[in-house]
Formats: structure tokens, C-alpha cells, sequence
């Protein structure tokens, strides 16, 4: 059971970068209350907690010099259930929640409320098979880009948004993104990216583990080139 739980949520582990002890953790995670009573709401309530402690973590180390009502304000945006079902998309989560057939009718897999609730316990479930510390790793590597371009002055855009509305706000062209390279193997590639924008004399260059991660990472960086803070 465990070496076919292994085939069968490899693409999900190898994007979540985590390999799992016990895959009938993950199982549970991804289990939801239509399909059978060992559904994963336990776990969503950890992951919950989890998520929102090292995401408070996270914050509280990027923003020495910010007031409580700050840092909350952006903890909430970024733990609230629009974030995490973006998130849950990025991995495709919903290929692998197992519904009732009524809910997988009605479009469940794609459910916003479905698809944040499997990727809390998802996290519940890393935090039970590793501990805290591998837990957090994963966590701040899913939100990596959007850690990244934060700032206590916007609202949680992420930097190509907010470079498009820069550029706009200028009446100057959308940043152009070009693939490169790309390297590595199927389930493990690395994408490296040039942001091409007119106000700056030459492209930025970035990588990442997708090609939306790589851009986004050279759109902050031509935002920090902006003097955009």
C-alpha cells in the first residue's frame, strides 16, 4: 500500500518538495467528509494552526520595525482560504482530493473552500510526519514569492501584478517574460526567466521552480530596480 500511495501522489510531492513517511497521512489529507468518516478535518484544523504560526514567524522576522495591527493584517491575507486555494491550484491539489460522488459532480475538486481546507491539512500532515521545523521549510517554500514581494504599504498583490500596475499607472508597457532555459528533470525543473522592461536599460534575470515562480521573482526584482518599495 505504502510503495502504490508513493506512484500515486508523486507528482504532488515532488512539487511540494517533501517526501513522506507515512502516505496514509497525506491520504487522510486529501480525504474529504463526502468520500468516507476518515476524511481530513482533524488535520485542516492543525494545518490551520501551523500555517498560521509560521507565516506570523515569517512576518515578524521580515517586519522588525512594524505595529501588531500591521503584521496581522498581512497574516490574514496571506493564510485567508482565496490565498490558499491559489496556492492548492499551483499544486494541483484538486487532482488528488477524493470526493464523494456527489460532490465530485458538482465541481468539488475545484472548490475554492475544498481545495484551501485539503492544503491546511496537507500542512497538518507534513507537521505530524517531520515535526515543526521540516513543516515550516515547505510552508515558506510555497509562499516564497509572496513573501518576497511583500510590503507593509500594498495589499498582498504579488510583484508581476504589481509591477503591471506601475508600468500602467506610467502609461508605459507591460513587462515582457521570456523563458530562456530551462534544466533538470520532469518532476524537478528549474526555469530561468528575463523580464524585459522599457523604463530599464537592461532585462531582469531570474529562477525558479516554475516558470509563474521564476517570473515573479524577476518581477521583483525589477521593482526593486524601480525604487518600488
Amino acid at each position: 500500500m505504502s510503495l502504490d500511495l508513493t506512484k500515486q501522489y508523486r507528482k504532488l510531492t515532488d512539487k511540494l518538495g517533501y517526501t513522506f513517511r507515512d502516505y496514509g497521512l497525506l491520504q487522510t489529507a486529501l480525504t474529504h467528509s463526502s468520500h468516507n468518516k476518515n476524511h481530513n478535518e482533524r488535520l485542516e484544523f492543525l494545518g490551520d494552526a501551523v500555517l498560521g504560526w509560521v507565516i506570523a514567524e515569517a512576518l515578524y522576522q521580515k517586519f522588525p520595525h512594524a505595529r501588531e495591527g500591521q503584521l496581522s493584517r498581512l497574516r490574514s491575507g496571506l493564510v485567508k482560504g482565496d490565498t490558499l486555494a491559489e496556492l492548492a491550484r499551483e499544486l494541483d491539489l484538486g487532482l488528488f482530493i477524493r470526493l464523494g460522488q456527489g460532490e465530485m459532480k458538482s465541481g468539488g475538486q475545484r472548490r475554492k473552500s475544498t481545495l484551501a481546507d485539503a492544503l491546511e491539512a496537507v500542512m497538518g500532515a507534513i507537521f505530524l510526519d517531520s515535526g515543526v521545523d521540516t513543516c515550516r521549510t515547505v510552508v515558506l517554500g510555497l509562499y516564497q514569492d509572496r513573501l518576497a514581494g511583500l510590503s507593509l504599504d500594498d495589499n498582498l498583490k504579488d510583484p508581476k501584478t504589481r509591477l503591471q500596475e506601475f508600468l500602467q499607472a506610467r502609461k508605459q508597457p507591460v513587462p515582457n517574460y521570456e523563458v530562456v532555459s530551462t534544466s533538470g528533470k520532469d518532476h524537478d525543473q528549474t526555469f530561468q526567466v528575463l523580464c524585459r522592461v522599457e523604463l530599464l536599460a537592461d532585462p531582469l534575470q531570474a529562477t525558479g521552480r516554475s516558470r509563474r515562480h521564476a517570473e515573479q521573482a524577476a518581477a521583483a526584482l525589477a521593482l526593486k530596480a524601480l525604487g518600488v518599495k
